[in-house]
């Protein structure tokens, strides 16, 4: 029996799961779940009008992924593209692709975007409030379900970051945020300046290199980059020698340990990683003052996020003198471009505002259990997959240290062991507890502007297990799939008292 019990009145706007989201996260968690409870009825409720998520919002010039595509692929399909750095349009043909061959796309439901969810212990269920747009109308509906599986990231989509700056009324060109780029943006021999210096920056300045007189990039404080090659090196010998599944997975298993490890080299051995990591910078500048100029960030290697430059197209776009850095504080705008606090005016036709994202939980969802509101910086987070104190929902958060999809994957086979586990012992409700005498640890264990300015939003971490997400893949790997399902958990049976787990059976509680 599943969490509908299969007597009960159906409708079509009634299904066992609820998946928010058709990015690479739900089209995942579809296919895990459809994978381990093919009879299980399910929606997937997307508010934009396309499958991708932020492959299929963000447009700008040169978007790509700056993790490679053999991890932030699925596990269950292999990336067979050469390049293992994509472009943005062909990872959304990825991820499409892996919807349509899995009938996943039949159950998407598009321009339907959630506002509310609210759980009703008396009938077991969640009620979602959204609003459909066809054309010009836009319509409010309720749907229900016994579970809801949140797969909308954390980026907030509608508005992104945008500091203040003194001025910029007064500026005589063209203002664009890299998350709305124009369709019809013209930078045909123009003078371009891209105010930051993250992954949108480096993104964006080699691409505009091909038709703007000169792209400068303007940051105030640097970013440690790293060059990876654009196709795998390993891919094109393995493919020939073994069979594609066979190949992907050892592709896959390689980069996961070369990630991994470097990883836990930056943070255990700064000094030597930021050595590697500037040296590598001056091998492809030729141009060790500039280094120590512009790429000799005041903070340790991941402490924020590395860049990935594949093939080193910023350096070679910089080398060539069709771009340039400068590192300053923006004094204002000035109708001619931009004024630094140097007294320097760096001139420009169009600034690109790649200042980074505003993160939001849950999608931006107004959540509520028995008429109480979630707030979720007040939730714990389990095992990085369940808030604490609520009912039959499961979040989805990747890593910041490696491929988003690694830890998506593993949450979403997590999910689908607890319906299993649910449905073999009649249980229909099931809920972390909050946990004791635990300290408290930050979700996203990175001091990037983007993260800092939203901490107070997240849910909180603790100390010891259940409670940790480590940011390591292998040890989630490892944990994930054998992790108690029982442990700190309390589950209920239909239109009965919900029972803590370990009362009538054996628990690690």
């Amino acid at each position: 029996m599943s969490l509908i019990e299969r007597g009960s009145a159906r409708s079509d706007v009634d299904y066992d799961v609820i998946i928010v989201g058709a990015g690479l996260s739900g089209i995942g968690a579809a296919y895990r779940l459809q994978e381990s409870h093919p009879h299980r009825s399910y929606a997937i409720l997307e508010g934009r009008e396309a499958i991708g998520g932020t492959w299929d919002l963000f447009r700008y010039p040169g978007v790509r992924s700056d993790s490679d595509m053999y991890t932030l692929g699925y596990p269950f399909r292999p990336w067979t593209n050469r390049k293992s750095i994509a472009d943005g349009e062909t990872i959304r043909e990825y991820v499409r692709d892996t919807a349509v061959e899995n009938g996943i796309d039949r159950h998407i439901q598009f321009q339907t975007k959630v506002r509310r969810a609210e759980w009703s212990s008396v009938d077991e269920r969640w009620t979602l409030s959204v609003t459909r747009t066809d054309g010009d109308e836009t319509r409010t509906e309720e749907l229900t379900a016994a579970f809801v599986f949140m797969c909308s990231g954390y980026y907030n989509y509608e508005h992104p970051y945008e500091p203040v700056f003194d001025g910029i009324d007064d500026f005589a060109g063209q203002v664009v945020h890299p998350q709305f780029w124009p369709e019809d943006l013209d930078y045909e021999g123009k003078k371009v300046v891209v105010i930051g210096s993250g992954a949108t920056a480096v993104t964006v300045v080699p691409a505009m290199t091909d038709r703007a007189e000169h792209v400068t990039m303007l940051q105030r404080t640097p970013t440690y980059f790293t060059v990876l090659p654009e196709e795998d090196p390993l891919a094109k010998p393995l493919r020939s020698l073994l069979p594609e599944k066979l190949a992907y997975k050892i592709i896959r298993g390689k980069n996961v340990a070369l990630t991994s490890a470097f990883y836990q080299l930056c943070r255990r051995r700064p000094e030597v990683a930021k050595k590697l990591l500037k040296g590598q910078v001056t091998h492809f500048l030729k141009d060790a003052e500039q280094t120590e100029k512009h790429f000799n960030p005041p903070y340790q290697p991941w402490d924020q996020r590395l860049c990935v430059v594949p093939d080193a197209d910023f350096f070679r776009a910089v080398r060539s003198g069709k771009a340039s850095v400068v590192t300053d504080h923006i004094e204002r705008f000035v109708p001619e471009g931009i004024k630094l606090r140097s007294g320097k005016i760096i001139e420009a036709d169009i600034v690109v505002t790649a200042t980074g994202l505003s993160l939001q939980m849950v999608g931006g969802v107004d959540i509520s259990v028995d008429g109480t509101p979630v707030d979720a910086s007040e939730s714990w987070l389990y095992r990085g997959v369940l808030l604490s104190g609520v009912p039959n929902l499961a979040i989805c958060i990747g890593y910041v240290n490696a491929s988003w999809t690694l830890r998506s994957d593993l949450t979403a086979r997590y999910v689908a062991r607890l319906l299993t586990y649910m449905d073999k012992n009649g249980y229909s409700v099931a809920a972390p507890t909050s946990p004791n005498g635990q300290d408290e640890q930050p979700l996203l264990p990175l001091d990037s502007g983007y993260i800092a300015r939203s901490a107070a939003l997240m849910p909180k971490l603790g100390t010891d297990d259940p409670w940790l997400m480590p940011q390591n893949y292998l040890r989630d790997a490892a944990s994930m799939r054998s992790a108690d399902l029982t442990r700190s958990m309390t589950f209920g049976r239909r239109a009965r008292k919900p029972v803590a787990a370990g009362e009538r059976e054996r628990s690690a509680v």
